[in-house]
């Protein structure tokens, strides 16, 4: 029998090389993260994947599933790991090698696998590692999947069975990009686009893709580095988008495309370098989408503007929105449950459904989407139908340190103590508190439209906060340091990644 898993070891030991480690912590709502080899070493890894096919099984799913790696030193043994304990219990795996995660997901059509185990850790710092889990093609695992496999794997409940098998498949990333491109309508206007992939695993393909599209590439960061020297790759910290920005003003590119570590996500920086946030992104798109298909239903994640609720020009032709939890298998099935055109997310993830996607959530068919649009408005720049946009002061997400085992309850606190001055009628930031949003986390939003976001972040021990006003600068700044004020009050809250 194969060994229960323990919270902590020491590296270096020998009880490291013969226990499996599996910090508790590591399995997230949607999806698992752990330091390696610090939180989970290779046997912790083979009891994830042993806790997969035991799971898998226990769901009466058909046995089959795609499994494929991200850039990084350590992800092939990580993957290696976990093919092992997949096939122990009872999983025939097909692993497409190196990939993007939307290529593993595609693959769950492609070669008919009902079931997913991409081992990436998106866009997390180089020392991460992860596994993006589903069982029911186009969704990914959310919190019921994830509390069953951490009691499996925690527990040590292991169902060993026959039939397991393993095969490569050669060549798989052509046939992802042929359908890719099958999917993009032809571009009759001369682009140039800026491809940034920040050294990592996108950079095997997201040029290539847009090249086959036929707008000129100008590559940013595409040479393959684990230790990601300039940057994370990640388009929605700042220091990427100023990378694009800079690279989209000296070349005199159209548009700028930022993509993260595992190709899930895209950025985008207009042609005068000014830096998109996603949920900006989504409205220009609902814009376009919506004229083609008008009263398509949109889902958003509650990081999001509220122009989806107010742009006139959605009005105009019925669109609907739905705002719902953050989190790219929230999202995904909310998109799925509703039947919805598109579901966005601030962070980036974009989930086309049929006609134009198969619901998950992909940045190259988010960077072909944006294309499309662009050449659907040929006398206008990426800039002007920003400008078109009604205009309002967003932050970028920003994200306070707090450890994994305090950040749910200080976001408990925060939401109490945000409804009690509500029912007091104490205002915020100088203005009455209109609205609380508490689907995921909480949102207190004032008289004139201005809101502000706390909620913990589903695969990091931080907080994250968003602030929005469609009055004026002042007015967002001021909701911060409010909304700041308040998360103070719990010393659990450390430093910011990034503010305003």
């Amino acid at each position: 029998m194969f060994p229960k898993p323990v919270a902590a070891l020491t590296p270096n030991t020998f009880a490291f090389e013969e226990l499996p480690l599996v910090k508790p912590t590591g399995f997230r709502e949607y999806d698992a993260r752990w330091l390696f080899p610090k939180e989970i070493n290779l046997m912790g890894v083979q009891a994830l994947g042993l806790g997969i096919g035991t799971l898998v099984h226990e769901m009466g799913v058909r046995p089959d599933i795609v499994t494929g790696h991200d850039f990084r030193a350590y992800s092939s043994s990580i993957k290696l790991a976990l093919i092992a304990g997949m096939q122990a219990a009872g999983l025939r795996v097909k692993d497409v090698g190196l990939a993007l995660s939307p290529m593993a997901y595609f693959g769950q059509f492609a070669l008919d696998c009902p079931c997913v185990a991409m081992v990436t850790a998106s866009h997390n710092d180089n020392g991460w590692t992860g596994v993006k889990m589903g069982a029911n093609r186009p969704m990914t695992f959310g919190p019921d999947e994830m509390g069953r496999l951490k009691e499996i794997v925690l527990g040590g409940t292991f169902q060993y069975r026959d039939g397991g098998a393993y095969e490569f498949v050669e060549g798989f990333s052509e046939t992802y990009l042929k359908d890719l491109k099958s999917r993009a309508k032809p571009i009759s206007r001369k682009l140039k686009v800026v491809a940034a992939c920040g050294n990592g695993t996108a950079g095997a393909f997201a040029p290539k893709l847009l090249e086959s599209l036929g707008v000129e590439v100008v590559p940013l960061d595409v040479t393959p580095d684990y230790t990601f020297p300039r940057y994370n790759p990640n388009p929605e910290d700042l220091e990427m988008l100023h990378a694009i920005a800079a690279k989209v003003k000296e070349t005199g590119a159209d548009v700028g495309l930022g993509f993260d570590g595992d190709g899930d996500r895209c950025g985008v920086v207009d042609n005068e370098g000014e830096e998109i946030f996603a949920d900006k992104i989504g409205v220009m798109l609902a814009r376009d989408l919506g004229k083609l298909h008008p009263g398509a239903t949109f889902v958003v994640d509650v990081k999001s503007t509220g122009l989806y609720n107010t742009d006139p020009e959605l009005q105009a032709v019925a669109v609907k929105a739905d705002y719902w939890k953050t989190g790219h298998s929230y999202i995904k099935r909310r998109v799925n449950e509703l039947g919805a055109l598109a579901g966005f997310e601030k962070s980036g993830h974009f989930f086309f459904n049929e006609p134009i996607g198969r619901g998950y959530d992909d940045g190259l068919l988010t960077a072909i989407a944006v294309i499309e649009m662009l050449d659907r408005n040929p006398d206008k720049s990426m800039a002007d139908l920003y400008r078109a946009l009604p205009k309002t002061w967003g932050s970028p997400t920003m994200s306070p340190h707090c450890d994994d085992e305090a950040k749910y309850g200080v976001v408990e606190k925060v939401t109490a103590r945000f409804r009690a001055m509500k029912e007091a009628g104490e205002p915020v930031a100088g203005a009455k508190i209109t609205d609380l949003v508490t689907v995921n986390g909480v949102r207190v939003a004032t008289e004139d439209g201005t809101w502000g976001l706390v909620r913990a972040s589903s695969n990091k021990p931080e907080l994250v906060v968003v602030i929005e006003s469609p009055v004026s600068e002042e007015r967002l700044r001021a909701m911060f340091k409010a909304v700041d004020g308040v998360l103070r009050e719990n010393p659990e809250v450390g430093a910011y990644n990034q503010t305003i």
